[in-house]
């Protein structure tokens, strides 16, 4: 039992040196590692876009909404 116990290490380590090792040499799993990345660099970059649109118009409407919060709080009922 400690045999296998203080093998393990080892055994994990070669595994996971094999699996770098191997997928290093494949070439059919980097297209689809590409196209992941890609496809997140779109996705953050469309939320930047969408964001720039709509911010103006948020911050207006949050002044509507304070602007009108103030006006209420400043009057005497």
């Amino acid at each position: 039992m400690r045999k296998k116990i203080s093998d393990f290490p080892v055994a994990v380590y070669l595994a996971i040196h094999g699996f770098l090792r191997d997928f290093g040499k494949d070439e059919r799993g980097l297209s689809g590692v590409v196209v992941a990345i890609l496809l997140i660099l779109i996705a953050v970059l469309a939320i930047i876009i969408i964001w720039g649109f709509l911010s103006g118009w948020l911050k207006d409407l949050w002044d509507q909404i304070v602007g009108e919060a103030e006006s209420k709080l400043s009057t005497p009922p």
